[in-house]
């Protein structure tokens, strides 16, 4: 009895180390190779779309965390726009790896309260296409980066329900500063 009783003892024990040790490792950085060209600073400057801004400003792609999330950060200036668009629009995007799909999902937030859920597809080696779904409430919602030389193109666009087309709100294009 007493020999079961040391077994189940170090066997606890065992276990107990065991569990620290996994409870202190961290599970690999994702890799970012099909969103590395996104990665920098950019310039952007307003091109067209229904919003009717004209504005300029940088976005930033970085990675966050450890490598596990690439974060995009926004801000404007010299924006001339309707009173409807918010002239002082920031917002971020975290873009993250959806493991067991081996896919990509973004979550969008801004300061006018809006929280978008994306899913990403990545359609060439330079643009990447972030999808919102169709089931939430609202429009459906489309961002889209693009690659060509040195200049990268974006596009944010809708589509209100019943619509079989999006309808871009803003596109802009910018180079990369660093």
């Amino acid at each position: 009895m007493m020999r079961v009783n040391k077994v189940i003892k170090t066997l606890v024990v065992a276990l107990l180390v065991f569990a620290v040790s996994l409870a202190g490792q961290t599970s690999p950085a994702p890799t970012w190779r099909a969103l590395n060209f996104l990665i920098g600073t950019w310039g952007a400057t307003t091109r067209s779309g229904s919003a009717g801004a004209a504005t300029s400003g940088t976005y930033s792609f970085q990675l966050a965390l450890r490598s596990h999330v690439l974060a995009r950060y926004s801000s404007n200036s010299g924006c001339k726009a309707p009173a409807d668009f918010d002239c002082e629009h920031g917002d971020l995007l975290y873009i993250y790896p959806d493991t067991p799909r081996q896919s990509y999902k973004a979550i969008y937030f801004d300061n006018e309260g809006h929280v978008i859920h994306y899913d990403l597809s990545i359609p060439t080696p330079t643009s990447v296409v972030f999808l919102s779904s169709p089931s939430q409430a609202g429009p459906q919602f489309r961002l889209s980066y693009v690659l060509k030389g040195s200049t990268m193109y974006g596009k944010f666009q809708m589509r209100s329900p019943g619509e079989s087309e999006f309808k871009s709100y803003l596109e802009w294009e910018g180079e990369k500063k660093n």
